[in-house]
């Protein structure tokens, strides 16, 4: 084995940054002005401290290749006029929240997964590092997005009615643990005590009743950090993926979890899947839900998509 000094060791590592660095600063040169003012946005509480974490990396690297920016944490600001790419980081929770408040934005904006679940990154980046996270958003390349609204709130990756909801609803009281594992630990815990619901479903060419085991209303595919309840659904194609789960024998529900999760449920004979672009779902009593995995109660649900209202830097 060959023997090096101490200066050939810090010699190749300067290289390797400096060819690093000097990879991005050519991405830099043949970039879009998404660059020019950049408003980093980050939920602290997210992910128990991994969204701090992710927002230390992306400063350093923005520091090193002297990208204009301003951070903001605990306060966010009134508007982001003056900024040319808006850079969130969180999960579907701070998402959600960000897009209820400047939902009419037009600036562009970059996700980086920071929280406990981080479906809707998913759904625009797939299973990447930050690292690789930061170089796509270097390269500036845009998707329009579709978003939902429901009882006068946005949602971005979906609605879920039902059996999803009462999940949610288990997991505020106490989270043992953040994330696919937790909301799947929760999922065992309710599987075989919770009961479907009479609810109403009335669309644009017809209604239907019955007792209904859930209701997903998606515009994402992914729920639950791992879930792919709408696994063909599509963030701009002007319509909702919705997926009807309806009455199960409790002792057939576990069997049936594992395809849920995979995706590969929508041909059981269970299941009925629509695209719609407006639904409403009622009960007579009250119905449990979650927009993007935050609570929401209710008899009524009105739900219609709003197309191409975001765009992303993906």
């Amino acid at each position: 084995m060959a023997c090096h000094s101490l200066d050939h060791f810090l010699s190749t590592g300067i290289c390797l940054r400096e060819k690093f660095f000097s990879h991005e600063i050519e991405i830099l040169k043949n970039t879009s002005s998404h660059l020019q003012n950049v408003a980093v946005v980050c939920n602290i509480a997210a992910g128990r401290g991994r969204s701090l974490s992710v927002l230390k990396k992306i400063l350093g690297k923005i520091e090193d290749l002297h990208i204009s920016n301003q951070v903001f944490t605990d306060s966010w600001p009134v508007n982001f006029k003056g900024f040319t790419s808006i850079w969130l980081i969180g999960g579907d929770g701070t998402l959600n929240h960000f897009i209820n408040r400047y939902g009419d934005s037009t600036i562009p904006i970059a996700v980086f997964k920071g929280g406990s679940g981080n479906d809707f990154a998913w759904k625009l980046y797939g299973d990447k590092s930050v690292d690789e996270y930061f170089e796509i958003v270097l390269r500036g390349s845009y998707m329009n997005s579709d978003l939902g609204i429901c009882n006068g709130r946005y949602f971005i990756n979906g609605v879920g009615i039902g059996f999803d909801g009462e999940v949610v609803k288990a997991m505020g009281r106490k989270k043992i643990l953040p994330g696919h594992m937790g909301y799947l630990i929760t999922v065992l815990k309710k599987i075989f005590s919770y009961r479907e619901k009479q609810m109403e479903i009335v669309m644009e060419d017809g209604r239907r009743n019955g007792k209904i085991f859930m209701v997903t209303i998606a515009n994402g595919s992914r729920y639950g950090g791992g879930f792919l309840v709408a696994p063909d659904a599509n963030i701009n194609d002007g319509c909702l993926d919705i997926v009807i789960i309806n009455k199960i024998a409790p002792i057939k529900r576990l069997s049936y979890l594992p395809k849920v999760e995979a995706g590969k449920h929508l041909r059981l004979s269970l299941i009925e899947v629509l695209r719609k672009n407006k639904i409403s779902i009622e009960s007579s009593s009250l119905l449990v839900g979650h927009l993007d995995g935050e609570l929401i109660e209710a008899k009524k649900f009105e739900v219609e998509i709003v197309p191409d209202k975001l765009f992303f830097i993906c």
